[in-house]
């Protein structure tokens, strides 16, 4: 699987002669699993169409501050665009578009897109062999470079106007594996394997009816992700969930009951570096539960239940160099129960979520933690979303292992 399988890649389009080959270039990029928006500069309509990028790229292809074919001259919001990438990518980047991007001369969408960029930037430049060389070329591109943008150095052959030389935009094929390393290089958790669990369990009353919780697994499936994009290798063992994921380096393993993700936890342990138990594990389950639908009757019935097995104090006493991180769902005495928590079952971190704090818990999209290590150093952290919550604990792994 490629690197950039997921990744939101924002591709502008200059107004040179190279620009035919963004065709390919954007095909190579979703064939990789990228998400491809197309932004180009007037310029470069002349050399390859809207339609044809907007097709390949199945997104809308911008290329002006609003449309003006719409009566309502709907405006394309070049911060949002900005904000939306994981990395861009300028594609040619002509002679005019370097020295635009270099001095900040926002007369374009594009550039207006790269200002407003907070992600890596990469550009390939693409011009005859003179104007490459020309100084104020060569200082365009120094200065980008020192901007902390990453150049695709051009490369060497026929140009446009029948002369040989060095200034022809690397091939989309180079360009994709320039960018596939450069990302691969900066993966803090390669070679490392992360096992994660998520969502509730369901523990059988009968046929129809369950013990559960209200989890969604949305935190769990977040942590993976953000395991994943930065190069872990992942194990996700996942309750009952609508949720789904599509990432090779994540393989996915459904279960239903705390008993099956017992197994499934002590079959992968030995052979991770990590784990984080964000599932919300049923405490305990029916005695025996029934092979036939309980009819409703007259009187009370009587449910009798029995523990399961506590999966995270048993990774704990297994535990021998593995970072060991879990979760703690609190109503009161909080800090003091998650300190427990740490001792009991052997963990090196917990996040603490407070049911008392608006925003937090089951369900939602946002989450508000404390972190607690195992010598009891406390931090809490604001309300964010889960997918930001997630980077903070994948962060926390990160530190582990610098």
């Amino acid at each position: 699987m490629s690197v950039l399988s997921g990744k939101k890649v924002l591709l502008g389009v200059s107004g040179g002669i190279a620009a035919y080959k963004t065709a390919a270039l954007v095909r190579l990029l979703i064939k990789a699993g990228a998400h491809v928006q197309v932004v180009m500069t007037p310029a470069s309509k002349d050399f390859v169409t809207p339609l044809t990028l907007a097709t390949l790229s199945k997104n809308p292809v911008y290329s002006n501050f609003y449309d003006q074919e719409n009566d309502e001259a709907q405006w394309n919001n070049h911060v949002e665009l900005g904000l939306w990438a994981d990395l861009m990518l300028v594609a040619p980047a002509t002679a005019n578009t370097l020295s635009k991007m270099a001095n900040g001369n926002c007369d374009n969408l594009l550039i207006a897109c790269y200002l407003s960029a907070k992600c890596p930037v990469y550009f390939a430049p693409a011009m005859d062999l003179d104007m490459y060389k020309h100084p104020t070329t060569l200082s365009s591109l120094e200065l980008l470079q020192q901007f902390g943008n990453k150049m695709i150095p051009a490369e060497s052959g026929e140009l446009a106007s029948g002369l040989s030389g060095e200034g022809r935009m690397a091939e989309p094929e180079n360009i994709l594996d320039f960018i596939e390393r450069d990302l691969i290089a900066k993966l803090l958790l390669r070679g490392k394997k992360i096992m994660i669990t998520a969502g509730p369990t369901y523990e059988a009353i009968d046929p129809v009816r369950f013990i559960g919780n209200h989890s969604s697994g949305k935190m769990g499936f977040e942590i993976a992700k953000c395991a994943a994009q930065n190069g872990a290798e992942v194990i996700l063992i996942s309750g009952p969930t609508h949720l789904q994921i599509d990432n090779s380096l994540i393989q996915l393993i459904r279960l239903q009951t705390a008993e099956e993700m017992f197994e499934a936890c002590h079959q992968y342990f030995s052979e991770c570096d990590v784990a984080i138990a964000a599932a919300a594990v049923a405490d305990y389950r029916p005695k025996s539960a029934k092979s036939q639908k309980i009819k409703k009757q007259e009187s009370d019935i009587v449910l009798e239940l029995e523990k399961t097995k506590d999966i995270l104090a048993s990774l704990g006493s297994l535990k021998k160099d593995q970072f060991l991180i879990g979760f703690a769902l609190e109503t009161e005495n909080e800090i003091e129960n998650a300190q427990n928590k740490i001792r009991k079952k052997n963990l090196d971190l917990i996040v603490l979520n407070s049911l008392n704090d608006s925003g937090a818990g089951f369900g939602g999209d946002t989450n508000k933690v404390t972190f607690i290590d195992k010598d009891f150093n406390s931090e809490s952290m604001t309300l964010k979303s889960k997918e930001d919550v997630a980077a903070d604990i994948i962060n926390k792994v990160i530190i582990h292992y610098a």
